[in-house]
């Protein structure tokens, strides 16, 4: 059987102008990940989505990893939805980003506060009543991850895959190998570690979720780095 190793991308840059770049820790949650990964994993492709946090998550894996990887090729279908965009048909008063920093300052705990506000986009986005307020609805985005997935065991050939994603695209497809409901699919991707890795086996026309959200490489190392957000 052959492997895809599919991995979350490091810490985001929430709460700059970018958020959309690794933090410190996150190209630190890479480089770890590298080291675990040497000697344990020779992939034939290294896949990602087309944001800029994907591609420097492998950068910092490839750094750790002290060896030569094969390149990264974009791969649409594994990049993340518009978190901004959900968040913005629940509160449009947050297209004003300046606004929303104001509002989540005013809470003790501001990133807590605003992944009660996200979660909760997530819920309307996900119920499907307000499909033409997106320009991606949620069944959209969970074809799209699944034809990527399975263009890339194609492509793969038996060969042992890397992909850098997000946790929305690992929630779909672990949703879709287990026959998850909607809801649960909505709580695994709320406890997806930055750079965790989760294991699919496929040989032929068999597909098996084998280990889901391991950043045990992040405990051993320093337990300061797991993060989720």
């Amino acid at each position: 059987m052959a492997t895809i190793y599919l991995i979350r991308h490091g810490q985001a840059s929430f709460g700059k102008e970018n958020y959309d770049q690794l933090s410190p820790r996150g190209w630190e949650q890479g480089r770890v990940l590298g080291r675990w990964l040497a000697g344990k994993v020779t992939p034939s492709a290294v896949f990602g989505g087309n944001m800029e946090r994907h591609r420097e998550t492998m950068e910092a894996i490839a750094s750790g990893y002290g060896d030569t990887l094969p390149d990264m090729q974009a791969v649409e279908g594994f990049s993340e939805f518009d978190h901004a965009q959900l968040i913005e048909r629940l509160r449009p008063e947050w297209e004003d980003r300046e606004r929303m920093a104001r509002d989540l300052a005013a809470f003790p705990k501001p990133a807590r506060a605003f992944q009660q506000v996200f979660e909760e986009a997530m819920v309307r986005w996900v119920s499907g009543q307000h499909d033409d307020e997106y320009a991606e609805s949620w069944g959209e985005f969970q074809n799209r991850v699944i034809t990527a997935l399975e263009q890339l065991i194609d492509y793969a050939d038996g060969g042992d895959t890397l992909v850098s994603t997000s946790g929305g695209p690992i929630a779909v497809i672990a949703q879709h190998l287990l026959q998850l409901s909607d809801r649960k699919a909505l709580d695994m991707n709320s406890v997806i570690a930055n750079t965790s890795v989760t294991r699919i086996l496929h040989s032929g026309a068999r597909r098996t979720l084998a280990v889901f959200n391991n950043y045990s490489h992040l405990e051993a190392e320093d337990a300061s780095l797991v993060t989720f957000r």
